[in-house]
């Protein structure tokens, strides 16, 4: 662990962790160290909205510094600066959704559960990032804060809905950051920003979600620059609470410890195409590249995946629904100030039938069945994270790939929505680059709630492919 303040934002988030923990280092080396990438990057990057002020993120750490010196019993995630998606509420921060309608919102007058988890663990919230409008699709843009960039380079996005926190913790400005997904919108980025994002089993992180808080279908998640991190975080933000009936974890900070696993041997069931869904050539031969070394490394790979001919219907119906349950009241007050494909997304949810929803939770059901048993003869199944590179910035959603054409923007992210209709936790790790040298991420899934034994696969393909923890090549490190 290298103390130099110029270095502390490129250390892994579990070093810096033991470090102000063991008094190595203060919390407010590290955050001065994180703000300086802050306003050195953000406002080219746009990936962190609405900061703190920089006086009161470092009166933070001071007090992270004092419970140190105090003796005080500290959490996974003490004196660790981060910030929250723009979707979710953090107490004295607005949250505006990414929407104009949001954009004159008050302060939160409390935190959410997930804030109080991330603040219970230790960690510092020190402003929000970056998401679409109504967290809507896997790109990063919206009317109030704009366009999130890729660290990468800068023509390209970050992917979403949580780019911000992807940009962000590839950059440098942030060590660990939270994210959401339904359709990809922790896999995406993480995929294009060359960082590691789980889609957790249902239920691993609680969530003070309205309505039906019942559902498998939206989750929350870390993102780190490798599995160990991502680790960490989820072990601070993980377990059980009475707020959430799907919860299910009782030892959280258990989760940051993993197992080191040895690819020799492990079992790896492969898909080239998540059920012939199309693929780019780039993302083809990364991927094939990345089979290749797990192969050479001794992990045993076979071609199978889950039966997925209906999982496209039922999530589709699902996810509408669920924008249907939390958007129809926001739309019924003021339906001309909303970006279109909420709209179109709201209303086609009213108009779900009783049996299309039966039939779409059946169909998910037989998902979940099918995929359990494949995985009980397998350690893992690993698929494309995208079916693309990182996008033009000037798009606002991919509308054809290897020739096929598509009318919605959730058409080009099936590769994520057929994973979350099985309702298994999913990981993405980086898993190449392109010739252009664009990243390219690697899904892997394993079984309901073993997702501390999926990060640790993650962690031992990330040891043989050797690419987390790159800088990005379109910034100065």
């Amino acid at each position: 662990m290298t103390t130099s303040p110029d270095a502390l934002h490129r250390q892994s988030a579990r070093d810096l962790a033991a470090a102000i923990r063991e008094r190595r280092v203060s919390a407010v080396e590290v955050m001065r160290a994180h703000l300086d990438r802050i306003d050195q990057l953000n406002g080219v990057l746009n990936a962190i909205v609405s900061p703190l002020p920089r006086a009161t993120a470092l009166a933070m750490a001071e007090e992270a510094d004092r419970a140190v010196a105090r003796g005080d019993e500290l959490g996974p995630l003490h004196g660790l600066p981060t910030a929250v998606k723009d979707l979710v509420d953090v107490a004295g921060l607005p949250t505006v959704h990414g929407s104009a309608v949001h954009s004159g919102a008050p302060p939160a007058a409390r935190d959410s559960v997930l804030a109080e988890h991330l603040r219970g663990a230790g960690a510092l919230i020190i402003g929000k990032t970056n998401t679409p409008e109504m967290g809507l699709g896997t790109l990063t843009f919206n009317p109030v804060f704009g366009t999130t960039r890729n660290p990468w380079d800068l023509s390209r996005h970050a992917g979403g809905s949580s780019g911000g926190a992807a940009a962000a913790v590839a950059s440098g400005m942030l060590p660990i950051a939270d994210g959401s997904d339904s359709g990809g919108s922790i896999r995406y980025p993480a995929a294009f920003c060359n960082v590691v994002g789980l889609r957790p089993t249902p239920g691993a992180v609680p969530s003070g979600r309205p309505g039906n808080a019942w559902s498998p279908h939206g989750v929350l998640g870390p993102m780190a620059r490798d599995s160990a991190d991502a680790a960490l975080l989820l072990s601070g933000i993980a377990g059980h609470d009475p707020r959430w009936p799907l919860s299910w974890i009782e030892d959280p900070y258990g989760l940051a410890r993993l197992d080191e696993l040895d690819l020799r041997g492990l079992r790896l069931a492969w898909s080239a195409d998540v059920g012939g869904l199309p693929i780019d050539p780039e993302i083809r031969a990364a991927h094939a590249r990345a089979r290749a070394a797990l192969e050479s490394a001794g992990a045993v790979v076979v071609d199978r995946e889950p039966d997925f001919s209906h999982a496209d219907r039922a999530w589709e119906t699902i996810e509408m629904f669920e924008f249907f349950s939390y958007g129809h009241e926001r739309v019924d007050a003021r339906s001309a100030d909303y970006r279109e494909d909420f709209l179109r997304n709201v209303e086609q949810g009213r108009g779900t039938s009783a049996s299309a929803l039966a039939e779409a939770f059946a169909r998910r059901t037989d998902l979940f069945r099918d995929t359990a048993r494949l995985l009980a003869e397998v350690d893992a199944l690993v698929l494309p994270a995208t079916p693309v590179p990182p996008p033009p910035t000037e798009l606002e959603w991919v509308p054809e790939i290897d020739g096929v054409r598509f009318d919605r923007y959730f058409r080009w992210q099936l590769v994520a929505n057929r994973i979350t209709a099985t309702g298994h936790p999913a990981l993405v790790t980086p898993g190449g680059f392109t010739e252009g040298g664009l990243p390219v991420g690697l899904q892997v899934v394993g079984p309901s709630r073993g997702d501390a034994r999926l990060l640790a696969i993650g962690a031992a393909i990330e040891s043989v492919l050797g690419l987390v923890g790159r800088a990005p090549a379109a910034i100065p490190d």
